[in-house]
């Protein structure tokens, strides 16, 4: 388990390292500092507590956490796609944004919902095969 944990941390580092070598090519540094900031309090002032209440409503048992999971990927899932998602219509260049990304959006959250109802139902099956003592 440490182990596991370890690389985790090694490869989000390593992303990090990434991250900041590209922030070094950027010439408006204020526009993405304003951007991180927006999904900092878009997380924190909608997202999160928005996961926890749906969540909390939804599910009562041993799934809560694994829904709580998937909601928190369907929001950022969301927040990613929202873009494209409220700038529908034609484009004056067809090449900039190619892809039916409303469909795409619909097809990744079902596949989020889909993992999701497959892990519970495992999780309750392999709950149910245990021998009682």
């Amino acid at each position: 388990m440490k182990v596991t944990r370890f690389l985790a941390g090694a490869a989000g580092a390593a992303l990090m390292g990434v991250g900041v070598s590209l922030l070094m090519d950027v010439r408006d540094l204020t526009g993405v500092l304003v951007w991180l900031g927006g999904a900092v309090v878009l997380h924190d002032a909608l997202i999160a507590p928005m996961v926890l209440l749906v969540g909390l409503a939804l599910v009562r048992g041993g799934a809560r956490g694994r829904v709580r999971g998937a909601l928190v990927v369907a929001g950022a899932l969301t927040v990613v796609a929202l873009p494209v998602l409220l700038r529908p219509g034609a484009r004056a260049n067809s090449s900039v944004l190619p892809l039916d990304y409303p469909r795409n959006w619909l097809i990744a959250l079902v596949a989020v919902a889909m993992v999701t109802a497959l892990s519970v139902a495992v999780r309750r099956c392999a709950r149910g095969r245990r021998p009682r003592p």
